[in-house]
C-alpha cells in the first residue's frame, strides 16, 4: 500500500487536490477548501494541481527493482490554506508521494477528464487511495447512477425520442427536462403537456434527437426546497435545504437558491442506508445526493458542494469529520 512516508518530498499524511485553477476557488463557499484546510489542521500537508498536470512516465533512476513500467506523475504544488492562500514551488513527484489524492476537478466530465481518471488509475493499481475512485466517477454519471435506485425516485425516463418524450409529458402533465451532462441546474428546463412548442423544444434538447435526455415528473414539493445530503463513506454527516428564489423551480445554489439549515427525516436516513453499501463497494468516499420531497433525485459524486453551507448553518465540522475518515493508506 502507497504511504507518504517522513522521507517523502510531500511529506507525511500528504493529500494532493486535482482541482480547477487555485485562483478561481472561493474560500468562503467551495467544498474543495473546506477539505484542504481541515486537512491542514489535521497537520497533514496539502499540495495541489490540475488535471493537465497529471502525466504517466517511467520510474526515475534509481528506483526499486520492480518498479518498472509507467507509473502515474504529476507536477504539484504544495499549498498554505490558511489564511487563503500561500504556493509553494511546484515539484515533480510520483502520485505514490502521497497518501490521497482528491479528483475535485468540477464538470463537465469531458475528454480531459476521463482522461485525467485513467492516469489516477495507474496510480490506484500501485496503491495510491484516490478519492472518488476513478472507475467510478467514469461510471456514475449524476443523473444516470440514480436509475439504479428508481423505485426511489419520480417517474423518470431517459430517452432521445420526441415520440417517447412528448408521451411522458402527456402522462404526467408537467414534467422536468435535465440534460445527462449537466451540473449546478444548468440546462434544466420545467415543461407541460401543452406547452407551446414543446415538439420543437425536445428537439433542441436532445441535439435532433441524438442524445437522450432525463425527463422526470415534476415534484411540487419542490417548492419547500431540495435537499443536499453529504455521506462519507456512506455514512450523511449532514444536509443543507436549497430553497428556489422567485419565480425560479431550481433550487441550486449556483442560480440562486436559498440555503437553509436542516435535519433528515427518517425517509432520508433509509434513502441514504439503501445506496450505502454500493457507495463503499465502488470506492465512492464523498458523495452528495439530492432528494427532493422524500424522492432521490441525484447522485453527485465528481465534485459534491454543500461543505461550506452545513458547517455555516448546521455548526457541523463536516470537513474535519471527512478528514478524520480517511481510508488508512
Amino acid at each position: 500500500m502507497a504511504s507518504a512516508g517522513a522521507d517523502s518530498p510531500a511529506g507525511g499524511g500528504a493529500q494532493l487536490f486535482v482541482i480547477d485553477p487555485i485562483e478561481r476557488l472561493n474560500p468562503a463557499k467551495d467544498s474543495s477548501v473546506a477539505l484542504m484546510q481541515a486537512a491542514e489542521r489535521a497537520g497533514r500537508p496539502v499540495w495541489v494541481c490540475t488535471t493537465a498536470a497529471l502525466m504517466a512516465r517511467q520510474p526515475s533512476a534509481g528506483a526499486a527493482p520492480g518498479a518498472g513500467g509507467h507509473g502515474a506523475w504529476v507536477r504539484a504544488r504544495p499549498v498554505r490554506t490558511q489564511p487563503w492562500h500561500a504556493l509553494g514551488a511546484a515539484e515533480l513527484l510520483p502520485l505514490e508521494a502521497f497518501a490521497h489524492v482528491w479528483m475535485r476537478k468540477d464538470p463537465p466530465v469531458d475528454e480531459a477528464y476521463l482522461y485525467a481518471t485513467h492516469l489516477l488509475e495507474l496510480a490506484e493499481r500501485r496503491g495510491v487511495r484516490v478519492i472518488n475512485r476513478p472507475a467510478a466517477l467514469r461510471a456514475w454519471n449524476e443523473k444516470l447512477s440514480s436509475l439504479r435506485w428508481s423505485h426511489l425516485m419520480a417517474p423518470t425516463l431517459v430517452a432521445s425520442r420526441v415520440e417517447e418524450l412528448a408521451a411522458f409529458a402527456a402522462e404526467h402533465g408537467e414534467v422536468v427536462l435535465k440534460p445527462l451532462g449537466g451540473r449546478a441546474g444548468q440546462g434544466v428546463v420545467f415543461a407541460a403537456a401543452g406547452t407551446p412548442g414543446l415538439g420543437a423544444l425536445l428537439e433542441l434538447v436532445t441535439a435532433q434527437q441524438s442524445l437522450p435526455v432525463m425527463v422526470q415528473a415534476f415534484l411540487p414539493g419542490v417548492s419547500a426546497g431540495d435537499k443536499r445530503i453529504l455521506l462519507v463513506d456512506g455514512e450523511p454527516l449532514g444536509a443543507v435545504n436549497r430553497v428556489p428564489s422567485g419565480d425560479e423551480f431550481r433550487s441550486n445554489l449556483a442560480v440562486g437558491g436559498q440555503p437553509q439549515a436542516t435535519g433528515l427525516s427518517e425517509a432520508e436516513r433509509a434513502i441514504c442506508a439503501e445506496l450505502a453499501p454500493a457507495l463503499r463497494a465502488e470506492g465512492l468516499f464523498f458523495v452528495g445526493i439530492d432528494v427532493i420531497d422524500g424522492r432521490l433525485s441525484e447522485i453527485n459524486v465528481t465534485s459534491p458542494t454543500g461543505i461550506r453551507e452545513v458547517e455555516r448553518l448546521g455548526g457541523i465540522p463536516l470537513a474535519d469529520q471527512a478528514i478524520a475518515r480517511l481510508p488508512v493508506a
